[in-house]
């Protein structure tokens, strides 16, 4: 038993390593932006479109991937996943002198990877979720917690790297982060994995899951946990810079670096101390302190308060994301692979929502990004909505059901009462 125990811990480590790949295919390339303009000759707008596609891929796989994983295998999806992974990113260092066009090259790398990106997202939670731990919710918030330990290490070790050997020497750190996702390969062939749905069951379908309404409350969580997170986290960067007219360098160490930081310190702490903390209180108020955190950031007339606010909204926004997949898991027993691709779907659209928005709004309010963060503010308000409506509908489920027999004695009891009561 406890070799078994030990095992599936193994298969828990290779799930937080899969999530720094999924940081490392995501974060990586951005910071790189600058240096495929001068050595390819490329306009920045068509290198940002590159972002575009990895988002776009990304949500096609979380929208198609229910239909095939099941038919394949976890086993074999997670590696093809990781090889994806690691194809993609040597097809960065390769691919842009060997085609015609390096945007060409350049954009097949990010697809490939992009794949890979995408089945991480929808794997990893469900192997996590089916393996024999006591407290679910600390374990899922641990796991997602190492997603940005992930993206701190891409930025640090590779600032570290190219104040080293210099930023022309990238394609020689794109070939040393290969490493991790070809070593989890490796590491997923070798772990034991348990059925997400118990033996002679069956996960439920995409149709039977839009038939209950938990679910939809599910979709409107996971939705605005992606748009609360992203909304602040794509444009604290840019915050930074304009608000204190600091370096690119200095403004992402006090702008997504803290962020990032912050919101990786409040999953690793639900992780330790999770089974001491009622999970709906701590999203509750975690989602009120997102808000505070959003009219600091968007109504402060001090930069550094700002800033303040940005590294507040990383700790709020820490538990929405994996919490709401511990509720999933909780509430819909039987939902299996289509359960958690449509919920990576949903956090993936408010993903890209929460920053649309922020950008749109902005762009109307004469470039005042601070507009466009207040408007965000009603994503950590839906939050709180939903959080009441599936505590109401989760409580009503639960409520015993009187069985016909019981009915029927009942009924047999109000008319001898009946009878009682005409006899006196």
């Amino acid at each position: 038993m406890n070799k078994k125990k030990e095992n599936y811990q193994k298969t828990m480590y290779a799930c937080f390593i899969g999530y720094i790949v999924q940081a490392i295919i995501n974060n990586f390339v951005p910071l790189l932006f600058l240096t495929f303009e001068d050595a390819y000759q490329i306009p920045l707008s068509r290198i940002t479109m590159l972002i575009t596609i990895n988002f776009v891929v990304q949500l096609l796989v979380d929208l198609l991937s229910a239909g095939f994983i099941d038919r394949i295998g976890y086993r074999a999806t997670i590696m093809t996943a990781h090889i994806f992974s690691a194809a993609g990113l040597l097809g960065l260092a390769v691919l842009p002198e060997l085609l015609p066009s390096a945007y060409a090259g350049l954009m097949v790398s990010v697809i490939i990877y992009a794949l890979g990106g995408g089945l991480i997202e929808v794997l990893i939670s469900p192997i996590m979720e089916s393996c024999p731990t006591k407290n679910k919710e600390k374990a899922m918030s641990l796991l997602h917690s190492f997603y940005c330990w992930g993206h701190v290490g891409v930025v640090l070790f590779s600032t570290f790297f190219f104040q080293l050997f210099g930023i022309g020497n990238w394609k020689i750190l794109t070939c040393i982060w290969i490493i991790v996702p070809v070593v989890n390969t490796f590491l997923f062939a070798r772990t034991p994995m348990a059925p997400l749905v118990a033996e002679g069951e069956q996960g439920m379908s995409i149709s039977d899951l839009g038939k209950n309404k938990i679910f939809w409350v599910l979709m409107l969580m996971m939705l605005c946990a992606g748009a609360s997170e992203q909304a602040v986290s794509q444009w604290a960067s840019t915050f930074a810079e304009r608000g204190l007219g600091v370096s690119k360098t200095l403004g992402d160490l006090a702008g997504p670096m803290s962020f990032a930081v912050l919101m990786g310190s409040a999953r690793a702490f639900y992780g330790k101390f999770g089974d001491r903390i009622d999970l709906d209180k701590f999203m509750m108020g975690s989602a009120l302190l997102c808000i505070a955190s959003y009219l600091c950031i968007s109504l402060s007339p001090s930069p550094v308060l700002s800033l303040v606010g940005c590294g507040i909204c990383g700790l709020s926004v820490g538990i929405m994301w994996p919490g709401s997949f511990s509720k999933a898991s909780a509430s819909i027993k039987n939902g299996g692979t289509a359960l958690f691709a449509l919920l990576a779907l949903a956090g993936d659209l408010g993903c890209s929502g929460g920053p649309t928005l922020v950008g749109y709004v902005s762009s109307r309010a004469a470039e005042d990004l601070k507009k466009g963060i207040l408007a965000a503010i009603v994503f950590p308000m839906l939050l709180i909505v939903g959080i009441f409506l599936l505590k109401a509908l989760t409580k009503k489920r639960s409520k015993p059901k009187a069985l016909p027999s019981q009915k029927g004695s009942a009924k047999r009891e109000v008319a001898r009462s009946k009878c009682g009561q005409a006899e006196d």
